[in-house]
């Protein structure tokens, strides 16, 4: 095939990945588009990418979507990038407003709620951030991404939801996988585990070229403590496990 259309997330955690395509030795051919992971979704979707970085949560509604590499975005106790901030215990939040730049922390938080925290607050989008500066006693926030590190010292409470899904299931927790929507060539995705490898190998190289080089040690850290890549087993298990979730929550929720 000709050059083929990546879409990844534009978020600390994929800057390896974004290395790695950009300079691995290897002849990918590749454009890069880079957004939100909503967005990354609706890419592949809708046919403008041929590979995308995409939400666990997405890959049921993507018809003839195949996982096709052996990397992903993952998390094996805290995350630190996904979090519910509020001013009072979780299991005291009434109202949870989600930022909904990722619907897999919406659903995780959503599954969390109900089977493990035991409560049933009232959901709302955040439509304006400017309004967690005036946030209710009795709020909870979802955010995600870099946008956590701009609020978590806000607020008195700070639960990171891959953490609370390790103490919920004993399983690390897949935010995002690559996928295909249709078949790509076998060897464009072999190119492509080859450059994410090298991107992973070389974490340190992908901050200093990034706009995060500026807080380096805190962001080398992130992506080493915080951030694992490989797609192993115990990954696999716990995205089975996440979607089968999802699907139970979704015919739970449907009349009749």
């Amino acid at each position: 095939m000709g050059c083929v259309r990546i879409a990844a997330v534009s978020y600390l955690n994929t800057i390896p990945f974004v290395y790695g395509i950009k300079h691995a030795d290897i002849d990918l051919r590749a454009e890069l588009l880079l957004d939100i992971p909503a967005i990354c979704a609706e890419n592949i979707l809708k046919g403008k990418a041929d590979v995308a970085l995409i939400p666990a949560a997405e890959v049921p509604k993507i018809e003839n979507a195949e996982i096709v590499t052996d990397y992903c975005i993952a998390s094996d106790g805290v995350v630190r990038t996904v979090t519910l901030l509020s001013n009072v215990p979780v299991r005291q939040v009434r109202r949870i407003w989600l930022d909904s730049h990722s619907r897999t922390s919406v659903q995780l938080v959503r599954i969390l709620a109900a089977e493990y925290w035991k409560i049933a607050p009232e959901w709302k989008a955040i439509e304006d951030f400017a309004a967690i500066d005036i946030a209710s006693e009795t709020d909870g926030y979802l955010l995600i991404g870099d946008k956590v590190f701009d609020y978590e010292d806000k607020f008195r409470y700070n639960t990171d939801l891959a953490a609370a899904w390790k103490s919920y299931t004993s399983l690390p927790f897949v935010f995002a996988v690559w996928v295909a929507k249709n078949k790509v060539d076998r060897e464009v995705i072999n190119r492509l585990n080859t450059v994410l490898a090298f991107g992973v190998a070389h974490k340190e190289d992908a901050v200093k070229e990034s706009r995060y080089a500026g807080k380096f040690q805190d962001s080398l850290k992130y992506l080493t403590e915080n951030i694992k890549f490989t797609f192993d087993a115990d990954k696999r298990k716990a995205l089975i496990l996440f979607l089968q979730k999802i699907a139970a929550v979704a015919e739970n929720a449907s009349p009749g």
